[in-house]
């Protein structure tokens, strides 16, 4: 691999390789929170979303929005899927379907957004990213906080409808977080530990333990519609992202491949669809194109930045 590729390997996949050829995914470092009587106080109009439609932690951001029926209290900006050396371009520079020019800055890429923040930040420029544009600053760019605010921050502005529904009810925080912990750690950032790993002991060390957690999951959802406590909560939205690309991108751009999702798991199959075909904040934050684009658009990975077209269709009917 070329100079060249292998920087830009390091800059695409946001990669930070360990000693032993392992994935270690850097901490998000802008952590602050909208709060009630806190620097960031929940108004309307005053916080802008950037995300992508082919990043699984910017989805989460998505999907929870439009379940809160926050799409006036909080605009969003789409970048595009090719991502460059200059990382996440805005559509002024790549006119990519679905893909916005940033309204705020006219920024050319999503670093420029960062740099506005905080000119000496050397950091990763990822999205999600909430913006306020009240003190010109990055509030958060880590997407199970973000959902969380998310689900209760902006309550006094939504509809009675919409302030009740809580996707991360008190009485069952202790085993949403428990199930989170595991779920992350082999199965949402499993496939990249896999997809990433620098050396075969590190992918082994990555995939056998993503495919075991993918059997309980199979275990779990048995007869469920949902992962815990008989209703849709966080869980369901952080599982939701990483199995809805499982089959388009990581079965085979990250060799994920010891079974497919709609071939090796029916329980988990089956809430997945049920899931993205019965409500629509799923469906419509869902975009296969810019997802199989993003992922086979890095040129480290796939020098030819050609984009698998299958499989088809990327999704199957419920009735399946």
């Amino acid at each position: 691999m070329s100079t060249k590729n292998l920087t830009q390997l390091k800059h695409l996949t946001s990669m930070n390789a360990s000693a032993d050829g392992s994935f270690k995914r850097p901490v998000s470092q802008f952590r602050n929170w909208v709060e009630q009587s806190g620097q960031f106080a929940p108004e309307k109009g005053r916080y802008h979303l950037y995300a992508s439609y082919g990043c699984p932690w910017a989805t989460r951001t998505l999907i929870m929005r439009k379940l809160k029926g926050l799409e006036e209290i909080i605009p969003v900006t789409m970048v595009s899927p090719r991502m460059s050396e200059n990382g996440w371009p805005f559509a002024n520079i790549d006119p990519f379907p679905g893909v916005d020019v940033d309204p705020l800055h006219n920024a050319e890429y999503m670093r420029d957004v960062y740099l506005r923040a905080a000119p000496d930040f050397e950091g990763r420029f990822t999205v999600p990213v909430l913006w306020d544009k009240k003190t010109h600053t990055i509030v958060n760019n880590e997407s199970s906080e973000i959902i969380r605010m998310f689900n209760s921050a902006f309550n006094q502005f939504l509809p009675e409808e919409k302030a009740k529904l809580d996707f991360y009810p008190e009485h069952l925080r202790k085993e949403i977080d428990e199930l989170n912990a595991w779920v992350y750690d082999t199965v949402n950032n499993g496939v990249y530990k896999a997809g990433f790993a620098a050396v075969q002991s590190a992918y082994e060390k990555a995939v056998y333990p993503l495919f075991d957690s993918l059997d309980r999951l199979e275990k779990l959802l048995e007869g469920k519609d949902y992962l815990v406590g008989g209703q849709l909560t966080e869980a369901d939205i952080r599982l939701f992202v990483t199995i809805i690309r499982f089959d388009v991108a990581y079965y085979s751009h990250f060799k994920c491949n010891f079974r497919t999702i709609r071939h090796g798991y029916p329980a988990i199959h089956l809430w997945l669809r049920k899931l993205y075909w019965n409500i629509p904040a799923f469906r419509e934050t869902c975009n296969f194109d810019h997802i199989k684009t993003g992922y086979h658009w890095q040129k480290a990975y796939n020098p030819t930045q050609v984009v698998p077209v299958g499989p088809i269709p990327s999704i199957l009917p419920l009735e399946a």
